[in-house]
Order: structure tokens, then C-alpha cells, then sequence
């Protein structure tokens, strides 16, 4: 885990943290399986990633596609977003993230 988050990240956790979205609460660095991700809000499975330009590398981009499977087989919706776009329009990333959340579910535990 990293100490220290991108300007991107620290934009966007300024806009998850307290249920800022859609009354969402997200936690931040949060250990999924064999995974760290950087955000998720496990009642309505969303995770959401923010990624650098490392992340176009072959090598990364086939590592993020398994991570990716990994997490959808697990229940979760997946959303990826660019450090750019979040930088420069946090408020279009923090739209979509609250128009695309999957509804709570009841009964459910992270295994």
C-alpha cells in the first residue's frame, strides 16, 4: 500500500469520504482477496480505481484485466477512471460513480 496518494486519489477520496456520494461510503485501500483496492463501498459493491499512465504498460494493463475478473466474480462493480479525468473533472467522475452504483445487498459478506 502507498502512504502517500496521488493528487488524484487524495481529489477523489475529498469527494467519497463521509457518504459524499449518493450517500455511498467508501473506504479507501481496502484488501479484497489477494488485492488492494482504492476505493470501495462494499454495501453497494463498487470499487473504483485510479490510474496512472503505468497502467497502459502490456504487462499492467493484463494485470489489471485479471484483477478486474477477479473482482466481478466476486460481486463487484469495477470502475476505472484516468488520473487526468479525475484531476480534470472531478465533478463528471463523482457524477458517474453516483449514477452507476448497484443497489445495496442484504444478507452479503465479504469472504
Amino acid at each position: 500500500m502507498r502512504k502517500e496518494p496521488t493528487e488524484a486519489e487524495q481529489l477523489l477520496w475529498d469527494a467519497l469520504r463521509r457518504k459524499g456520494v449518493a450517500g455511498m461510503r467508501f473506504r479507501r485501500q481496502r484488501v479484497i482477496g489477494p488485492y488492494i483496492v482504492d476505493f470501495c463501498c462494499l454495501e453497494h459493491r463498487v470499487i473504483v480505481e485510479v490510474d496512472g499512465l503505468h497502467h497502459l504498460a502490456d504487462e499492467v494493463a493484463a494485470y489489471d484485466t485479471e484483477r478486474t475478473r477477479y473482482l466481478e466474480s466476486n460481486g463487484f462493480r469495477v470502475m476505472r477512471f484516468e488520473n487526468e479525468q479525475v484531476v480534470g473533472n472531478l465533478e463528471r467522475v463523482v457524477n458517474e460513480i453516483s449514477t452507476s452504483s448497484f443497489p445495496p445487498r442484504t444478507g452479503e459478506r465479504l469472504g
